[in-house]
């Protein structure tokens, strides 16, 4: 990760980590950097959230693009995977830009780059973008006459993304009582128009965005209010979404949490009966479920684990071939339909397997057993000096000996803060407990911890 990007874009509170000036440059190099710099004209998509800043910033971006000669497609207010199934459809366009904090409160914003294969822009790209942010590269020319940029309004790329998620559907929906959370984000107009289109049933919670309430108390980050709603309502399934809609997390029909884990076994599943399983293999993260892999092994389908962060899933998939990969938070990658997490995308996969299979969501998910998961964070001092203590290791060997084959544990440095993460799952919550206990106790010992 560098100075500004982190794994999902240049993310911080709006006017405070992340200003207008900020986004200016960045618009103002990658025009330069696509167009001029390779003396040919530059074309780039962008679409945002709700958010009230995500507007400024799309303005801001925009100037930065222009002055630099590119011309600019406006998608408006869309969702992250739609910026990317543009860009990567459309051959002539260089790069594309989502303004959004994802599952991040109203207050913040963020810039995700995605390049012209519809994937996260590569880190030599960014290295540069920061080193002109950080006015280490010089400045670049600006444009003139007839080489400054225009813009153009392009809501039918976001018109022709919603006809390509229809097409995915399998089957009608008719009779299906759906319910969508769209968290006042990015989804708000777009997921209920799907599923109309596919003939359900929609009741829709959410969908009222007003710059501020974005995420707040809603979406998949708040996944109580769409259990209350389908059991008040008696629906078959529930989808929610979190600001740019690239998480799904589901509501079966007793009003259970069917969270990424056990999407990628019910979807995982169902492509392995039916051959449609790559290398018969799923692509998971190390804080998958403990109860997934178990489950997975009961079925004979093989797992991948990477770091946290659907960027290295994504990695994995596109190195080995993997057609299906995700976290526990709901960011689900189909590769053969996308090349990034896509929360519509994943709620009409589950709706494929639900009508194909003629089962409910909850007795599809029903043979995977949940393992209960503590996690701590120690803030320490170093976390490479702690997390390699020897004495800290010993512990942590121990543990994962008396856990056995019934559970496990996994010590990690956090990616963004000065914290160790000591995650225990076991059987039962106290066992959970007893063994993070015995880890921490340790750091704390050997005088690793900072005071709180």
């Amino acid at each position: 990760m560098g100075k500004y990007f982190g794994t999902d874009g240049f993310r911080g509170e709006a006017n405070k980590q992340l200003t207008v000036e900020h986004a200016f440059k960045v618009g103002r190099f990658i025009g330069w950097y696509y167009g001029a710099a390779r003396d040919k004209s530059c074309k780039v998509v962008i679409g945002k959230d709700t958010r009230r800043s995500s507007y400024m910033f799309e303005y801001a971006l925009v100037a930065g693009l222009t002055a630099s000669g590119a011309d600019v497609y406006l998608l408006h207010v869309t969702t992250t995977p739609s910026v990317a199934y543009v860009v990567r459809t459309e051959e002539d366009f260089d790069c594309g830009i989502m303004i959004s904090a994802s599952h991040n409160p109203y207050y913040d914003n963020g810039i995700k780059l995605i390049n012209d294969r519809g994937e996260k822009m590569t880190e030599d790209v960014i290295a540069e973008i920061e080193a002109y942010l950080d006015g280490e590269s010089g400045e670049v020319p600006l444009a003139y006459g007839d080489k400054i940029g225009c813009t153009v309004d392009y809501s039918a790329g976001r018109n022709r993304y919603i006809g390509y998620l229809i097409s995915l559907a399998t089957r009608s929906y008719k009779g299906m009582r759906v319910g969508l959370d769209c968290s006042n984000g990015s989804a708000w107009m777009i997921a209920k128009s799907v599923f109309d289109a596919l003939g359900a049933k929609t009741y829709v919670i959410n969908n009222h965005p007003d710059g501020f309430n974005i995420n707040t108390d809603c979406g998949s980050t708040h996944i109580h209010v769409l259990q209350d709603f389908v059991k008040e309502k008696q629906l078959d399934v529930g989808f929610a979404f979190d600001g740019d809609a690239d998480r799904c997390i589901a509501v079966d029909e007793n009003g259970k949490v069917i969270d990424g884990d056990l999407i990628l076994y019910v979807c995982g599943r169902y492509m392995k009966e039916h051959g449609k399983l790559t290398n018969n293999t799923v692509v998971t993260t190390v804080m998958s479920n403990f109860g997934l892999y178990k489950a997975f092994d009961k079925v004979g389908i093989n797992y991948e684990k990477t770091n946290v962060g659907d960027k290295y899933v994504y990695e994995n998939m596109q190195q080995n071939g993997h057609r299906i990969g995700g976290e526990q938070s709901g960011h689900i990658i189909f590769s053969k339909y996308a090349s990034t997490g896509d929360g519509i995308l994943t709620a009409i996969k589950v709706m494929e397997v639900m009508l194909e299979e003629k089962q409910s969501l909850g007795k599809l998910a029903e043979p995977v057993t949940i393992y209960p998961q503590l996690l701590k964070n120690v803030r320490v001092r170093d976390k490479k000096t702690a997390r390699e203590d020897k004495d800290v290791m010993a512990a942590v060997d121990a543990v994962a000996d008396k856990l056995g084959s019934e559970g496990r544990i996994l010590v990690r440095e956090s990616g963004t803060e000065p914290v160790i993460r000591v995650m225990v799952e076991a059987p039962d919550d106290a066992t959970c407990e007893k063994y993070v206990s015995e880890v921490v106790d340790v750091i704390y010992q050997k005088g690793h911890a900072v005071a709180q």
